[in-house]
């Protein structure tokens, strides 16, 4: 679906990770759980399902800290269906964690990894010559990362999980003998990494496609940096800031705000863009060609970075000498466009924006993103406001890094925000009421496309927040209950969308009326 046109019609979607499923096996991933939380969708007249990165996540189990940007992350791959394809056997799945609970990831990883390992190995030992075709043909279509990510895995697990940059030289530096010491002594690890990938690509598409039987489309999540511990830049060092012994030399984040006298310093390594622009941006048209096979529309994460990025040396403890670094979006943003025809992106442009950052993504028409909780502080905050939007737009009444509206309003919110809140849209006279009240905004709004956080449709609390971006530890861990889809919630959505022109109907075209001249009328009265 790459190239479709995205800002032309009236949406609403929902937000749910696919981590938060209540799935067996302790974490989500894309079995029975996923397939009913399709059908809700469908029940509520929701037509997107939006997405955290779905790659192998690294530090925190963060989906934006990848060991690779265009890999999947094998605990998202479900053991029922590995069972139903004949991998495994339903005994060897039997006893796992639950259905219900917060992920735990460390678990997840102790308990299904070794399993789909087994899964794998009898594919390459048993898989009939129809499932061998199909996974060479995926081998062939991904050729471009593949065999590099399957290296980065099993040379990852042979130096005890330390990142690439503490491997012996010879690794790190990818040395000719070394390389060829890894395919002749793990070749059979290498194929089973291999496989695990193409079982997250079978299962994805399969589900993929359920969606679109039924018009959901996926909206999916790429970030503009990638980690340094990543096989992205242990594979492609050419193509980041890197010194002679592959050390960043300065590193991404966002300058001192009101929010933090010191910055944020992400330490993520920043591209060469001179080097990617010599090379027509070719890592960049394999990403997004990799993230088009994966969503029918991308969220373009920190998209202000692809106007100008805070630049920060590595040495830096903090992200206070940093300066501002321009970033060829334009020249990127047209050859992507070459390449894909149009581009179906929307781009987060949440934070201090400038003019420049507009310009660039009004030239390529790219919806920006609203946040309704964000907009009650104060006269700066009202762009927030549904009368400040514009129809391309897509409003959120909070995202992944956000509270709940519901834990917001209990205990986030300052007494300025309510009584703000409460002038613009109703009186709150019970907690519960803030979360319709938020939802009703956005549906009613011009903005094109809403986005309602599942936390939000099902009214839970600060229990149910996804990330708290100045944690360390216990994000990325909510799961709903196995019995919280209850069908009240989507008829009330259904409704809200019918009345809000979300539901994807089109009404029909009024018959011609004839035209009659008034000579011609006269002329039949005489």
């Amino acid at each position: 679906m790459s190239g479709e046109v995205i800002n032309e019609q009236r949406l609403s979607g929902v937000l749910l990770h696919v981590t938060s499923l209540p799935s067996y096996g302790g974490i989500g991933d894309f079995g029975p759980a996923a397939y009913a939380f399709v059908d809700f969708l469908v029940q509520a007249k929701q037509r997107l399902w939006q997405v955290l990165p779905l790659s192998p996540t690294g530090y925190g189990s963060s989906p934006y800290s990848a060991l690779s940007a265009f890999a999947g992350n094998p605990l998202l791959i479900s053991l029922e269906k590995l069972a139903e394809d004949g991998w495994l056997s339903r005994e060897r799945i039997a006893g796992l964690a639950g259905h219900d609970g917060a992920v735990d990831f460390d678990r997840a990883v102790l308990e299904k990894i070794p399993l789909i390992v087994e899964a794998a190995d009898n594919f390459l030992q048993h898989a009939p010559e129809q499932a061998r075709e199909r996974f060479q043909q995926f081998s062939q279509r991904n050729i471009s990362w593949l065999a590099d990510y399957a290296m980065f895995s099993v040379l990852r697990r042979r130096f005890d999980f330390a990142a690439w940059n503490h491997w012996p030289e010879e690794f790190a530096h990818r040395r000719d003998d070394a390389m060829s010491e890894t395919l002749n002594t793990y070749g059979h690890q290498l194929a089973i990494e291999q496989v695990i990938q193409f079982f997250f690509d079978e299962q994805w598409c399969a589900l993929r496609k359920y969606c679109a039987e039924r018009e959901i489309r996926i909206l999916g999540d790429v970030a503009i940096f990638v980690s340094y511990d990543s096989a992205d830049v242990w594979t492609n060092p050419e193509v980041f800031d890197l010194d002679d012994e592959l050390r960043p030399l300065r590193v991404s984040g966002v300058p001192p705000d009101y929010f933090s006298v010191t910055g944020q310093r992400w330490g993520n390594p920043l591209y060469k863009w001179q080097a990617l622009a010599e090379r027509s941006f070719d890592w960049w048209v394999a990403r997004i060609r990799r993230s088009l096979t994966l969503y029918d529309m991308i969220r373009l994460d920190h998209f202000r970075g692809f106007e100008a990025c805070w630049s920060i040396p590595a040495e830096e403890e903090t992200a206070v000498n940093g300066v501002w670094v321009k970033a060829p979006g334009v020249e990127l943003f047209k050859h992507l466009k070459n390449v894909f025809g149009e581009l179906p992106f929307i781009a987060e442009d949440l934070g201090l924006i400038t003019p420049e950052v507009d310009e660039l993504r009004e030239q390529f028409q790219m919806p920006g993103m609203r946040v309704l909780q964000f907009g009650f502080s104060d006269r700066g905050s009202h762009l927030h406001l549904p009368h400040s939007f514009v129809p391309n737009t897509v409003v959120y009444t909070g995202t992944h890094d956000n509270n709940t509206t519901l834990g917001w309003w209990t205990d986030d919110i300052s007494e300025l925000e309510r009584r703000h809140l409460q002038t613009y849209l109703q009186p709150i006279r019970h907690d519960g009421d803030v979360v319709w009240a938020l939802m009703r905004a956005a549906a009613r709004s011009v903005a094109n496309i809403c986005i309602f956080p599942l936390q939000d449709v099902l009214h839970l609390g600060s229990e149910a927040r996804m990330n708290i971006p100045s944690a360390s530890n216990g994000n990325w861990s909510w799961r709903y209950q196995s019995d919280a889809l209850h069908p009240d919630f989507a008829v009330q959505l259904a409704d809200l969308m019918e009345m809000t022109d979300r539901d994807g109907y089109v009404p029909p075209k009024p018959e011609p009326v004839p035209i009659v001249s008034h000579t011609a009328e006269a002329a039949q009265n005489v």
